[in-house]
């Protein structure tokens, strides 16, 4: 296969991927009842046997029926085949990538986001659990009392570490506690 053959596969593969992630969820929709579908799927299809010079066409879809002269095929059939088609190129030509189904770049993001967002969760539960003990002790005056009170009833509606930052600053600065006043508290 010469590079140029490549490159030119290539789009076809991404755009079958396309066409798979918009297709819908195999247990959602039975039935599909439009037809430029599966006709853009099957041309598709025609071009990718022309450019790579081999015959994909098992792939098409072929089991087209009909309901009171609606043409539908099966959600199931189409997903089937694409998937069928997508892995084929895969070991083919693109086997040194990522898998197209593994998940790749997206399933780290996704998991370092949940990880963050735990995270942070964690940190303002430690974070209310030390203003309880504070709140709990005898030993505030009126001003820190009031500066915890509003940060505790606060902390529901924060949603990163950086607004809580900032809610603690503006809260000394209105309550004209200083740094070492906040810091104190919190040691």
């Amino acid at each position: 296969m010469t590079n140029l053959n490549l490159n030119n596969i290539k789009p076809i593969y991404t755009e079958l991927q396309g066409y798979l992630s918009q297709a819908p969820a195999g247990d959602k929709v039975a039935y599909l009842r439009d037809p430029s579908l599966w006709q853009q799927y099957n041309s598709t299809i025609d071009e990718l046997n022309t450019i790579a010079g081999k015959d994909y066409s098992k792939f098409k879809i072929a089991n087209i029926q009909s309901d009171g002269g609606e043409p539908y095929i099966l959600n199931s059939d189409y997903r089937s085949k694409l998937n069928g088609l997508i892995m084929r190129l895969y070991g083919e030509y693109f086997e040194n990538e990522i898998s197209p189904f593994s998940g790749g770049p997206n399933t780290v993001v996704n998991q370092n986001q949940t990880q963050s967002q735990t995270m942070q969760i964690a940190m303002m539960l430690d974070f209310q659990s030390v203003i309880d003990k504070k709140l709990f002790s005898s030993q505030l005056d009126e001003k820190e009392k009031t500066f915890l009170e509003k940060i505790k009833t606060s902390l529901p509606a924060v949603k990163s570490m950086a607004e809580l930052v900032n809610l603690i600053a503006s809260l000394a600065k209105s309550l004209g506690l200083s740094v070492d006043q906040i810091a104190k508290l919190f040691s």
